[in-house]
């Protein structure tokens, strides 16, 4: 896949194109994307694919913080792996926000990037007010010689997949459910820093992870059966379980923290970089009557997030 920049700085090729949010790159923006590209095929165009640099909400309610499920960089790689010809990371700022659809359509995707035909997502509005409708997209491309076509919508047997679903599903801890719509393990990437330093005195040396970006949806506290890679280097992967929470057994205070006890990992972690994918939730985080039963508690966690990493 080949990165346009905006405005581009040689003629686009004519392509088949959509836009979106894209945050999380989940099933729904998948099959959206497969449709695009068999679309270009067909009339014998590129394939081309639109999505923004930050949450507008961001720019249309200064304040507002968004809970991602990707990061920019996150989204860029997961969007380069679908198979589009080209993808191109529009800058969403007031000026772009103020621009009626009709505009858009014309100065942007038809001038500009040479937009022959546009998928619309079923649920996908764009241009000041996002008051239109696809018969107005439809009218605003006949007049440019745009082609406006809408997607089919996407349905798993439990229903329509949304980035919204996703948000709910973690916010719940139900990260298999997650898991099955994104069609991946949803990950965190951090630093990891220095931390309390009690795990180790409990048999579990834990490391302490600072999320990268402080936007990025963090699920439910819990206790999770998790895969690591160390430094991005695919070798330097483990299995591990994680905690996030405040630890109440421990007194620590009421800062939720994230932590990951890495199984058969031995060597300093102190400043690395870690990307944890969550698999399965084992258990509620709750408080023990003691140290010993929370010992006891988290070899049996152990054990039980080994054996859901085996079948993984």
């Amino acid at each position: 896949m080949e990165r346009i920049t905006y405005p581009p700085r040689a003629v686009c090729p004519p392509s088949v194109a959509t836009i979106g949010f894209f945050d999380g790159v989940h099933a729904g923006h998948r099959s959206l994307i497969d449709q695009v590209k068999r679309c270009a095929v067909a009339r014998g165009l590129a394939s081309l694919l639109i999505t923004f640099d930050v949450h507008p909400r961001s720019v249309l309610q200064p304040g507002f913080r968004p809970s991602l499920l990707s990061t920019l960089d996150e989204k860029c790689a997961l969007l380069s792996s679908v198979g589009a010809d080209y993808l191109l990371v529009l800058p969403f700022t007031c000026e772009l926000a103020s621009l009626e659809a009709a505009e858009f359509m014309r100065d942007v995707l038809h001038d500009r990037l040479n937009v022959h035909t546009l998928v619309m997502g079923y649920d996908h509005h764009f241009g000041r007010g996002g008051a239109a409708t696809l018969e107005d997209y439809e009218a605003y491309g006949r007049k440019i010689g745009l082609e406006v076509v809408r997607a089919e919508v996407y349905n798993r047997k439990s229903g329509p997949v949304s980035s919204s679903l996703v948000r709910t599903l973690l916010a719940a801890g139900d990260v298999e459910s997650a898991a099955d719509c994104l069609t991946r393990f949803y990950a965190l990437s951090g630093t990891v820093v220095r931390g309390f330093r009690v795990g180790r005195k409990l048999g579990y040396p834990t490391a302490n992870v600072q999320v990268d970006d402080e936007c990025k949806l963090v699920p439910a506290r819990g206790v999770y059966a998790v895969r690591v890679q160390v430094d991005g280097v695919q070798s330097l992967s483990y299995g591990g379980m994680l905690n996030v929470g405040v630890r109440p057994t421990l007194d620590n205070g009421m800062q939720p923290t994230i932590e990951v006890n890495i199984f058969d990992f031995t060597g300093d972690l102190y400043g690395r970089s870690l990307c944890v994918e969550f698999v399965a939730r084992l258990r509620e985080e709750h408080r023990f009557d003691s140290l010993q039963a929370l010992r006891r508690q988290l070899a049996a966690d152990e054990a039980h997030a080994r054996e859901l990493l085996a079948l993984v």
